[in-house]
């Protein structure tokens, strides 16, 4: 028996081995589990489909794909493509195939799946994998499919001015069905948020802040939703309650505004619904709930006044009990007004903007609204957080969340009174005598208040979120403890998809200071920071963040949508703003900061392998390109910038902005250069569209615009750009415009500043810092880029943590200066460094766009023992995990299925470089 059990243990562990299924499949870069419906609700009618292959088997390799879309689950058990099938496709692609079958039309419901042949092992042996059915549904792609009428109603109390907090809108509307319901689909847009309930039940209660924001002049977006399961045979009700969201509430700063030279934002309206719930029963006929004048609201309910702002005020004296059951009697309550939008919508679209001339005349583009399925997913409560100590200063209690998180906090209450108000005011820092550290929040009160009924009650404010680590609670008569409270981090719902970890603790704490950081600035777009009075989608901060974020997280869907945000704020004459949505009117025509309509097309596409966003803006891009060398493009220098180099480290601790001439770096060693980076993801994007006349057109403006450039700003004798800062030197030459015979003369002269000058410290700004880690290690510097990683003095990252900073500031100096700008929790400032952890640390880059063909590369740099990095890419788990054994060099690298790997194994003879096919490999070499 003895002999039999290695036997035996090889059968079982080859039962439990070598198998090879589909994976990971998406319609739209959806799955089955988003939006919160039975299955995707898509916003198109041509779909594409991609999957991915989980296997512990090696080299395996697809070889043919079909895939089959039906009409019916049956059809597609039985393999019947009756919409679409494919037929057997030889190749390998299997990331966004389009579909080519009968033409799709508004609320279709589809079923999928997909058959391949791959090949595996040594051998090449071939197998069949087939894959589950998945389902997809076309959600109302017509403004015609509505019935539907926006309803609303003004109120005397309503004040749309200030801080324009108001009371919420309460609608309800009952109704009566038949028996055998087989589908239901609620549409939904509220405007600005809302929370929608049936017979008594909320809606996808774990979505908060819906729908997705948007310049709601260009677009509006709706929600669907399955809620067969909901309704009931009888009698039901509906009921929605609105908040007015960033549609009612857009908070500016004046000085800030003073200072750009604009003196106007937008005010939208006043909250308003858009409803259809359509419902089918089985025996084929359908009956429509829709928003109209039968509806009925009030504005008497227990949210009294709430923004993302300020936060909430919750009465709950005034619940209106079950308002959301049938038989409620609503008889006080008063009739909406139907046609809302058309008293309501009072767009202000700037018909005096302040602007220079010749801009003074320009009007949007499309001001007309234009009703849209919501691309992206709602933001949901994706972590919770417990505090770590809670202490008593005066009458007040101060709570400490241990993160400087972004959410809303959820509270026990107890021992309360009629009319008692529990106040709870929120705050990233403390001030040195333990109170709540509030300047830099400037205008944006961040204070939700609970006023209580005769009875304890478990409260968490709906209409609002806070950027903060500290809380002061006021009004509690009892001692709380720390399981009272519990914080709701909150950000739009999407995978983490990478991780990375080194052995060096300070990179690793700023690696968790960006995760947080980053993802707490996720709503709806990219925001600037989560806490004060602004909270907007500044494309600068993303002009090369997003690259970075990508690995972290799988950000294609909000990216992608604010791809649509940027383009929705574009001029007739190709002007773009510097915000997105254009909440804040800021244009101001530089390069540096729409440059992000460009960039961020291109990291979705080498990223994630999604082409799509560039054909839909590639007209509006070159547009723009066109408008900007038309009106600042003069004897090959661009002439125009607003911002420079943002927020270099100051010279002195309490300001903001450099006073200091020699950290400046001019307008024209700004824009110039990044025009011609620009020019050069042009001219890609351009030939890969078939455009050959402006993929030429764009690579001369790159060679002409170079040499006019260096001929006027470089000194080919000491290699310094102008004035030689950091900034001027690393600009053209990591993007390819310098000389090659000077390129380690201009390093040469960024090294000599940051180590002599700066004392191995940073000295850029916003626009620097996106490519020094990156450029330094490229040119053979990886050593110095390591000190600047792992420095814990001033200015550096790491000062940040040695600080007790727990994501990212705002400034290199954020614990000293101006508070009027000195946000807790920003992330441009990280510039490349995510970047430059994951692709030259980790050495995992996409040769070929969506991570198809990979670069794994890594740089062992002296000072560091071993780097952990992984990432879940499109095309499947990467993983690239390194150490050093004395002069040993081990790397285990993980390559997907599908795919193969370039990959550079370093030595101490230089790299030896070799491809492998998809799988786990070992490798070592001597250093």
């Amino acid at each position: 028996m003895k002999r039999l059990y290695p036997i035996l243990l090889a059968l079982i562990l080859s039962a439990c081995t070598g198998k090879i299924t589909l994976t990971n499949l998406t319609v739209e870069s959806q799955g089955s589990i988003m939006p919160t419906t039975l299955c995707p609700s898509l916003a198109t009618a041509e779909p594409r489909f991609s999957w991915q292959y989980q296997t512990d088997l090696d080299s395996v390799s697809q070889t043919s794909y079909r895939i089959i879309v039906a009409s019916t689950k049956t059809n597609a058990s039985n393999g019947i493509g009756d919409l679409w099938d494919s037929k057997q496709v030889n190749s390998n692609q299997m990331l966004y195939i389009p579909y080519q079958g009968k033409t799709l039309k508004s609320r279709d419901h589809c079923y999928w799946k997909v058959f391949t042949t791959v090949r595996y092992g040594k051998k090449g042996r071939t197998k069949t994998v087939e894959s589950d059915i998945h389902e997809f549904e076309i959600s109302l792609l017509d403004n015609s499919d509505w019935q539907a009428v926006w309803i609303g109603r003004a109120f005397d109390d309503d004040l749309l001015k200030g801080h324009t907090a108001i009371a919420a809108r309460y609608l309800r509307k009952e109704f009566n069905l038949k028996d055998k319901i087989n589908k239901a689909r609620l549409y939904i847009c509220g405007l600005g948020v809302y929370c929608a309930y049936l017979n008594n039940n909320e809606i996808a209660p774990d979505e908060l802040l819906k729908p997705t924001l948007s310049d709601y002049t260009k677009h509006v977006y709706f929600n669907t939703y399955d809620v067969t399961s909901m309704l009931n045979q009888g009698a039901n009700a509906i009921g929605v309650t609105l908040e007015g969201g960033r549609f009612t509430a857009i908070r500016y700063d004046s000085t800030y505004l003073e200072w750009c030279g604009i003196n106007h934002t937008c005010h939208y309206g006043l909250p308003q619904l858009l409803l259809q719930l359509e419902v089918t029963y089985s025996d084929g006929s359908k009956e429509m709930i829709v928003s109209d004048d039968s509806w009925h609201i009030t504005n008497h309910g227990p949210i009294r006044k709430a923004n993302e702002f300020d936060g909430e005020t919750y009465d709950a004296r005034m619940d209106l009990g079950p308002w959301t059951t049938a038989g409620y009697d609503d008889s006080d309550w008063l009739p909406v007004v139907a046609g809302f939008d058309k008293q309501n919508m009072d767009f202000n679209l700037d018909n005096n903007p302040q602007f220079k001339p010749p801009y003074s005349e320009q009007k949007p583009v499309n001001p007309t609204i234009n009703l849209a399925p919501q691309p992206n997913p709602n933001i949901k409560v994706q972590e919770y957080l417990h505090p770590v100590n809670i202490f008593r200063k005066g009458n007040k209690w101060i709570l400490d969340m241990g993160k400087n998180m972004v959410g809303l906090l959820s509270s026990k209450l107890s021992d309360m009174q009629p009319g008692d108000t529990v106040t709870f005011r929120y705050a990233e820092t403390l001030n040195p005598d333990s109170t709540l550290y509030t300047k830099n929040l400037r205008s944006a009160e961040c204070t939700d208040r609970y006023i209580a009924d005769d009875v304890a009650d478990n409260w968490c404010p709906k209409f609002t979120y806070h950027g903060f680590r500290y809380v002061e609670i006021t009004g509690l008569r009892h001692t709380p403890c720390l399981n009272d409270f519990t914080g709701l981090v909150m950000y739009d719902e999407m995978e983490t998809s990478g991780s990375f970890e080194c052995s060096d603790n300070v990179i690793n704490t700023i690696y968790n200071n960006a995760y947080w950081g980053i993802r707490g600035n996720y709503r709806s777009m990219p925001t600037d920071c989560p806490q004060r009075d602004e909270r907007m989608g500044w494309t600068g901060d993303r002009t090369t963040g997003c690259y970075g974020e990508s690995y972290i997280f799988n950000n294609h869907k909000i990216y992608a949508k604010w791809l649509q945000d940027i383009a929705d704020t574009q001029w007739d004459n190709g002007m773009l703003s510097d915000v997105a949505p254009a909440y804040w009117r800021n244009y101001t025509d530089n390069m540096t900061w729409p440059g992000a309509f460009i960039t961020v097309a291109d990291m979705l596409f080498t990223r994630f392998g999604d082409f799509e966003p560039v054909r839909r803006h590639y007209d509006g891009m070159k547009r723009w390109m066109l408008h900007m060398k038309e009106w600042y493009l003069k004897d090959g220098i661009l002439t125009r910038d607003t911002y420079g180099d943002w927020c270099v480290p100051p010279e002195s601790p309490e300001l903001i902005h450099t006073k200091d001439t020699n950290r400046m770096t001019w307008p024209g060693n700004l824009s110039t250069p990044y025009y011609c980076h620009l020019c050069k993801i042009m001219q890609g994007f351009a030939s890969r569209l078939d455009k050959d006349d402006d993929a030429l057109f764009f690579q001369k403006e790159f060679d002409s615009v170079s040499l006019r450039y260096n001929a006027h700003y470089l000194d080919t004798a000491t290699g310094r750009y102008d004035h030689n800062t950091v900034t001027a030197n690393i600009l053209p030459l990591w993007f390819g415009m310098v000389p090659k015979a000077l390129e380690y003369k201009v390093l040469a002269n960024i090294i000599d500043k940051t180590e002599r000058e700066f004392g191995g410290h940073v000295s850029t700004g916003v626009v620097g810092i996106q490519h020094l880690m990156r450029t330094l290690t490229e040119y053979g510097r990886g050593d110095l880029a390591l000190r600047l990683a792992s420095n814990d003095t001033y200015p550096s990252w790491g000062y940040m943590v040695k600080k007790g900073a727990t994501t990212i500031w705002e400034l290199w100096n954020g614990d000293t200066g101006d508070p009027s700008m000195n946000s807790g929790n920003h992330v441009m400032l990280l510039g490349d460094l995510i970047l430059w952890e994951y692709e030259y640390l980790g050495g995992i880059r996409p040769l070929k766009q969506g991570y198809s063909l990979i670069e794994l590369k890594p740089y062992p740099l002296d000072g560091l023992d071993y780097v952990n990095c992984s990432y879940n890419s499109v095309s499947g788990r990467i993983e690239s995990n390194w150490r050093r054994k004395g002069n040993r060099f081990e790397w285990d690298i993980l390559i997907p299925a599908n795919t193969t790997a370039e990959v550079w194994l370093p030595s101490n003879q230089g790299y030896k470089r070799q491809v492998l096919a998809s799988g786990h490999h070992h490798l070592s070499s001597q250093l």
